[in-house]
């Protein structure tokens, strides 16, 4: 989401294959009851109900990002962080919930290193477990969670202006495993300042994280995608387009070397950005309306709802793939969070989470001709007012983020918690299985 949109939320707040049929039925609150393609099966789900705006519901504490390590999933929130046992995908259970107020909630995790962004300036008196937070801070606050039960706040890095000019927080922020010096990095993304912040979390003292430096990308960094094995390039999207660098040879993983800016015509928000297992094609992502607009209406232009895909070695499109299921105008859309499948045959697959158009499974091989393999699109949320979605109010609602992991697909419904799916096509038959997943983290390389 994007941060100004963001920002007013917590001021009120404070073309599918051939031959597949739909499964649907009645609107609920689970997620099994929502359309879908029948070769998508809900499994388990953990319902818990939340709303920026509609007093009803009375818990504002929405659902945001997802990571995963051996058999939990750790979700983020607007208020904390949720800690999920999903050894038993069909009923995943909630372990734990830990607050810290500062909203949006992207998650990392290492073993037993959980970093969390903090988005928009502390108010006076907001805490994070317990502890005071400064007035003013922005940035990340990292924690222990060897105790599942009882998560430790153990560190803070402030990132905001007060701390370090020109800097603007945390929006999003993304894993970079360093283990030749025993340090997770973190590459931070403020949204609305130039480039990415580079953050220390040394793994054997976590509370001796710091700032090391600021890449500059020639952009504002919405969110920031790396690629590690052979290919060792990241990619950050935002305003018109999106920035690569390198990470090796002139470049390195603590002072990457700029290789392209493209701008995607027709793109004013920059979302997200990810490469193909090869490393061979980048696969951006916008926000049009900052996510609490319906930009998926039959008027939107194509660009407000398609995925593009690029060469990585030059930056020439290779093509574009447009959501074909309208949305409402009381549907806050825009194709948000994917993630990549990793497969070890020559598939590229993506599973994307894109707020009320739902979930989708993408195969992308031919980046020209995209082909969407399965989706569960929920009916509407009922709106209960207010300025979002062309001043028609609509819930800010659907799917925050949808990754594949191991065999099957987590949701973050923000309104109504954590679903999960299995898809049973041919294509995932060669992915990998993973002993943990940063989603905007590619660690395997075909």
């Amino acid at each position: 989401m994007r941060r100004s949109g963001m920002k007013r939320a917590a001021m009120l707040a404070a073309a599918l294959l051939m031959g597949v049929l739909l499964a649907a039925g009645p609107a609920g609150a689970d997620h099994d009851a929502d359309p879908r393609t029948k070769n998508l099966h809900p499994m388990g789900h953990i319902v818990e109900p939340a709303s920026l705006l509609n007093p009803a519901i009375g818990n504002p504490n929405i659902h945001t990002d997802l990571a995963f390590w051996g058999k939990f999933a750790y979700q983020g929130s607007w208020l904390g962080f949720n800690i999920r046992d999903i050894s038993a995908p069909g009923n995943p259970k909630h372990v734990s919930f830990t607050s810290c107020t500062g909203n949006q909630g992207d998650v990392i995790i290492w073993d037993n290193v959980l970093v969390r962004s903090w988005n928009s300036p502390a108010s006076l008196g907001a805490t994070c477990d317990g502890a005071s937070v400064p007035e003013g801070f922005e940035g990340l606050h990292v924690f222990d969670v060897s105790d599942k039960d009882d998560p430790v706040l153990v560190a803070s890095v402030d990132l905001s202006t007060g701390a370090i000019p020109g800097r603007c927080g945390s929006h999003t922020a993304t894993g970079v495993p360093d283990l030749a010096n025993n340090r997770l990095l973190v590459y931070n993304s403020g949204s609305q300042c130039d480039g990415i912040d580079i953050v220390e979390v040394p793994l054997a003292n976590p509370a001796a994280t710091a700032y090391i430096r600021t890449e500059p990308a020639g952009r504002h960094c919405h969110d920031t995608g790396v690629i590690l094995g052979d290919i060792m390039m990241a990619a950050c999207a935002g305003d018109d387009g999106w920035t690569s660098w390198t990470l090796t040879g002139t470049g390195s993983l603590t002072n990457p070397d700029q290789l392209l800016s493209v701008s995607v015509p027709g793109v004013g928000i920059g979302h997200s950005v990810q490469f193909s297992n090869d490393g061979d094609t980048i696969v951006f992502g916008h926000e049009p309306g900052g996510g609490v607009q319906a930009a998926c209406q039959p008027s939107n232009p194509a660009s407000d709802k398609s995925y593009f895909f690029y060469d990585a070695a030059n930056g020439d499109p290779l093509g574009m793939w447009t959501i074909p299921r309208d949305q409402t105008n009381i549907e806050n859309c825009t194709l948000h969070n994917f993630n990549i499948v990793p497969t070890t045959d020559d598939r590229d697959l993506l599973v994307h989470g894109s707020y009320q158009s739902g979930t989708g499974v993408l195969d992308f091989t031919d980046p020209e001709n995209p082909v969407e393999l399965a989706y569960s699109d929920p009916p509407p949320i009922a709106p209960p007012g207010g300025p979002f979605c062309g001043g028609t109010g609509c819930e800010i609602g659907g799917v925050w983020s949808s990754y594949y992991y191991n065999g099957f697909i987590y949701e973050t419904n923000i309104t109504e918690g954590l679903n999960v799916f299995r898809y049973s096509g041919k294509e995932f038959a060669k992915a990998v299985k993973l002993t943990h997943l940063n989603p905007q983290t590619q660690e395997f390389t075909r």
